[in-house]
């Protein structure tokens, strides 16, 4: 895999600094530790840093040669999820309920190793933000930041995300244009209808029934209502009711995921679940309570962001491993706020080998240490690649 040579040379440190974080993770919004780690590594290659932006966000700010008022802002996430850790490796993670199994030690340690290089060389003219943000698991982070005024403090003309890939081979990036990762919301379905005797039920509404009537409608909501050349996915991942085989009881849950790539087909999803409650609970004698909440934003990247990663990528490993045009996925990313502030694009690096195969959220996935210098590589190329020297 090609990459930049003096990055190369500091990959043992690059690995070491990853397999710190990872023995030591930490969740959204308690990223103490390794926000210290961050602005510490920062201040002593002599870059600017501001730390307490979203509570455990760092932003490293460090300038070019040259008097450009040009920016870019490049992010990394760096929380941990709450689940144990499987596997065991030397590093395996020494805090209970906690693990880095989504590579967002691998994310901060790629931009670290960038930071370094860009901060020895600077050959670049402008500014770069290396911005390193908590609680992307769920906390909504880069949201946090921007309402904090991370722009207005750190002006981004724009800003790059990066996140590995342990399904494409180690060494490639992917990118596309247009939608890369789906938006995602949750419904909360609360059945309440009349608790009573099992032996005894025509005195009590069941909410079981109705809540199984909602599941099957639930299957209908994209099969007969979304166009089939569009994407969606409503899963009904939870269904809680009763507490003991001799009662009825007076209410059921339904917890339901669902991801989208298209606005208009997010608004109908929630109408058509809200009309589907609203007509079963009717239908039964019974009130279904809908809390629908609207999460994470599609990842969509504008063409031209996205062919800018890409020439890029290809000087950095070589055409061949660059997919121009890979698949979206469903999984979902709050990258897709910072575009919804500025242009930029969000890309894949793989990190895919024996051993390093398991997926995301895997109880024993494991970064690939091998791809480090590759997305510190890419870093450095796109900085002064978009911040070129005239």
């Amino acid at each position: 895999m090609p990459v930049n040579n003096r990055i190369a040379e500091f990959h043992a440190d690059m690995t070491e600094w990853r397999r710190d974080f990872h023995a030591h993770p930490e969740i959204k919004f308690e990223e103490h530790r390794t926000a210290a780690a961050v602005a510490e590594k920062l201040k002593s290659w002599g870059i600017e840093v501001h730390t307490g932006i979203a509570g455990t966000g760092v932003v490293g700010v460090l300038r070019g040669q040259g008097d450009s008022g040009r920016s870019i802002a490049l992010r990394a996430d760096m929380d941990a999820l709450p689940m144990d850790e499987e596997g065991n490796p030397p590093y395996r993670s020494l805090n209970p309920g906690r693990m880095h199994a989504c590579g967002h030690d691998g994310h901060t340690t790629m931009l670290l190793g960038a930071a370094r290089y860009l901060a020895e060389t600077r050959n670049f003219d402008g500014t770069v933000n290396f911005v390193f943000q908590p609680a992307e698991e769920g906390g909504a982070g880069a949201r946090v930041m921007i309402e904090e005024g991370l722009f207005e403090r750190f002006p981004s003309d724009t800003v790059w995300g990066i996140h590995n890939a342990p399904h494409m081979p180690a060494g490639t990036i992917g990118v596309r244009p247009g939608p890369l990762m789906a938006a995602a919301d949750q419904a909360f379905l609360t059945v309440r209808g009349k608790g009573a005797h099992a032996a005894r039920p025509h005195d009590g509404i069941d909410p079981i029934a109705v809540g199984v009537q909602l599941y099957q409608g639930i299957q209908t909501v994209v099969s007969r209502n979304v166009d089939p050349l569009l994407s969606a996915v409503v899963t009904v991942a939870q269904f809680h009711a009763g507490t003991a085989n001799n009662v009825i009881p007076a209410t059921a849950e339904l917890k339901l995921s669902i991801r989208t790539f298209d606005n208009g087909v997010r608004d109908l999803i929630e109408q058509r679940i809200r009309a589907l409650c609203d007509g079963v609970g009717r239908a039964f004698g019974c009130e279904v309570e809908v809390e629908y909440r609207r999460g994470y934003n599609a990842v969509i990247n504008p063409a031209e962001t996205a062919g800018i990663v890409a020439d890029v990528a290809d000087q950095v490993v070589g055409p061949k491993m660059v997919e121009r045009d890979t698949a979206p996925i469903m999984a979902s990313e709050d990258f897709a706020f910072f575009l919804s502030e500025r242009p930029g694009a969000f890309l894949w690096l793989g990190g895919g080998a024996p051993g390093k195969d398991y997926g995301l959220h895997h109880p024993m996935y494991d970064f690939n240490d091998e791809v480090l210098p590759v997305g510190a590589s890419f870093w450095a190329k796109l900085v002064e690649t978009q911040l070129a020297r005239t």
